[in-house]
């Protein structure tokens, strides 16, 4: 029951906080963070909890049987960080925003978003899979939308429309599984049972390869990320792109993975392709922003590398990219933006000396981006090493050039550190402000805790991973 309530509390808990805090907002500061927190603390407790093979049954709902549509809430390991992992990053969005304009409709629509994104990861029908994945855009759609910059009614429809094509094509490999074999339960269906398989893998692959994404589905993220707020473009990156490669794990690849074998140089090719094309995108960069955008999706390229080895190891690798990314990305989306609204300038070329005026946001930036570029020590460089050693073993010792990509990472990491953070003091950075709030200086800081924690410590976070990979692939897949 408790399960059922973080799917649909959130959505009425969203009308009454919109309702009542409609021209002031502190109140619902307080309710969202309260709620957030109670999320990620039911988040752990279902991951303590869960099986080392199978699933943690949450209970079975609103069923209609004769359609098998039915809310079945499972979880196993995999869907059980992926929910840590939300729950924690809705916290420092919480607290990075705490500042935000119009803040009741604001929090209003962060914990609406908390109702279908909690489904998406728990729910094993595959109808209402899909229902929460669409019902995820629509609380970003109104994010980016009003809160955003100038461009922000152009990138809020292009990332609807593109996501929203893209579920279609989802939502028929759903309807073609269940008229091959009469079930919405992607734990009961397996890839012998499929007639079709090989049209049902390429829709699902696009579909989410979309989400991602991955090039050449990429176009929609630069905008919206340059046009979102900074706490939007965290969730952008952290969950949404999350969500994009969970499920491309756990449907195209582990529930069926004779086609995931047969396409994997596919898969392997276009996340090369990703990860160099948007590095050099970066490289290329002067807009802050967007060169953290493509920064991004050239993690997500490194993170389909892993997904192209179809091993548990390079899975492992690509799970543990995938968290390491959220927490590296989101400070340098988390700075950028603030770096904006203080100067009013995304172009590095008119910032410099950040160092001398903002020491602590200065070193922040610098881990985060030394974090991104893989350096020792930090979650950064396990996450990009893991996926090395796993695509080696896989495809061979030609896959050594993914650590070129580190290198045109130092390119851009500490190209940008030149022009914002070190030399001198331009005027822009000199008559400006840079005074943080406590809350916003917080959640930086737990960031800056969590990749040289999870830098040091990787066996950890390695050690739950793992077990997520032996348990689901005798559940929901075999490799």
């Amino acid at each position: 029951m408790m399960a059922l309530l973080f799917v649909f509390g959130p959505i009425l808990l969203a009308a009454f906080v919109g309702w009542r805090y409609r021209r002031e907002g502190e109140g619902a500061r307080w309710i969202a963070l309260g709620l957030f927190v109670l999320f990620l603390l039911y988040a752990l407790t279902l991951l303590a909890s869960v099986p080392s093979q199978g699933y943690l049954e949450l209970g079975s709902y609103l069923s209609v049987p004769a359609f098998d549509f039915t809310l079945s809430l499972r979880v196993d390991t995999l869907s059980s960080i992926m929910l840590v992992l939300t729950g924690l990053l809705l916290i420092l969005v919480t607290l990075s925003s705490w500042s935000i304009e119009k803040p009741g409709p604001y929090f209003a629509l962060l914990v609406l978003f908390a109702g279908p994104i909690f489904g998406v990861f728990a729910s094993t029908n595959l109808l209402w899979f899909f229902i929460f994945w669409e019902l995820t855009l629509v609380p970003m759609f109104f994010l980016v939308g009003i809160w955003g910059a100038e461009g922000r009614i152009y990138a809020a429809v292009k990332f609807f429309l593109y996501t929203h094509v893209a579920s279609m094509l989802i939502l028929l490999a759903f309807f073609l599984i269940y008229a091959q074999t009469g079930a919405f339960d992607m734990t009961l269906v397996r890839e012998s049972m499929l007639a079709t398989p090989v049209l049902i893998w390429w829709l699902l692959f696009i579909g989410f390869a979309v989400k991602m994404p991955i090039f050449p589905f990429h176009t929609w993220l630069p905008d919206a990320h340059v046009q979102a707020p900074a706490p939007i473009s965290v969730l952008l990156a952290g969950v949404l792109l999350k969500m994009g490669a969970y499920a491309m794990i756990r449907m195209a690849v582990l529930m069926m993975p004779e086609q995931a074998h047969r396409f994997s140089m596919v898969i392997l090719v276009l996340g090369l392709v990703t990860l160099f094309y948007a590095g050099f995108m970066a490289l290329y960069e002067t807009h802050l922003k967007k060169m953290v955008a493509y920064s991004s999706i050239s993690h997500m390229g490194l993170v389909t590398v892993a997904i192209a080895t179809v091993s548990s190891a390079g899975l492992s690798a690509a799970l543990f990219e995938m968290i390491g990314h959220a927490l590296v990305i989101s400070p340098l989306f988390l700075i950028a933006g603030f770096l904006h609204h203080k100067t009013g300038s995304w172009q590095m070329g008119e910032m410099g000396g950040l160092m001398q005026k903002a020491p602590w946001i200065s070193a922040i930036f610098v881990l985060a981006g030394l974090a991104a570029l893989g350096l020792p020590g930090t979650v950064g460089f396990v996450g990009e090493l893991s996926i090395l050693i796993a695509a080696i073993e896989r495809y061979g010792l030609w896959l050594i050039v993914i650590a070129l990509a580190s290198m045109i990472g130092a390119g851009y990491i500490i190209w940008t550190f030149r022009r914002v953070i070190y030399g001198e003091m331009s005027p822009t950075v000199e008559r400006s402000d840079f005074t943080m709030n406590r809350m916003e200086l917080a959640a930086l800081a737990i960031f800056a805790l969590l990749i040289v924690w999870f830098g040091l410590f990787p066996s950890e976070l390695f050690g739950v991973i793992n077990q997520a990979f032996s348990a689901v692939a005798t559940t929901g897949g075999a490799l």
